[in-house]
């Protein structure tokens, strides 16, 4: 009888028990791609109204229903102040409406564990709503009707990007916790 190697029969990527991600990888790149959505809105050139929704705080949002808990309450800080660089907004807005959305989804959190995608799109479309009037408010505009108008272009096109972009930050988990092979 031919004796079986143990090692044979795993797959071509070795044992699938007790593997960890790369340890970079966890805690970067959900950094590292909140960053680069903040920086997507600088390449576009737009006209007199705004149509590029807030894709840096999108992401982070997403982020943060889509693994919830990886994020501690004070990276609205420091990502916020990330975006203010490079938004065009006042120095700070940004760092204080993160903030005040990771203190707001951590007592979500707290309250409605048990949340499901169509809760967590209505959540996200109800901070994005507010986000972007408090952006324009923080701005310096007058909110007279023409202005609120305009907002709404801005706002349907975040609505409707948001499971787009829940589904990149899933891929991007995926990414994020799998471990490259090293070759022996």
């Amino acid at each position: 009888m031919e004796r079986v190697d143990r090692n044979s029969r795993r797959d071509a990527y070795g044992s699938r028990i007790n593997r960890t991600p790369s340890t970079t990888l966890v805690f970067l790149v959900p950094i590292i791609s909140t960053m680069l959505a903040s920086l997507v809105p600088v390449f576009f050139i737009s006209g007199a109204l705004p149509y590029i929704p807030p894709l840096g705080f999108m992401v982070l949002m997403s982020w943060c229903f889509v693994r919830p808990g990886i994020f501690p309450v004070w990276i609205g800080f420091p990502l916020g102040l990330f975006d203010d660089l490079f938004s065009g907004q006042p120095f700070g807005s940004a760092i204080l409406l993160w903030s005040v959305a990771m203190i707001a989804i951590e007592i979500i959190e707290a309250r409605f564990p048990w949340r499901n995608f169509l809760q967590d799109w209505l959540t996200l479309t109800g901070f994005l709503a507010v986000y972007i009037f408090a952006t324009a408010i923080l701005s310096g505009t007058d909110l007279d009707w023409p202005v609120l108008l305009a907002l709404l272009p801005q706002i349907l096109i975040s609505i409707i990007l948001l499971p787009v972009l829940a589904r990149m930050v899933a891929r991007l988990d995926r990414l994020r916790l799998t471990r490259f092979r090293t070759v022996r």
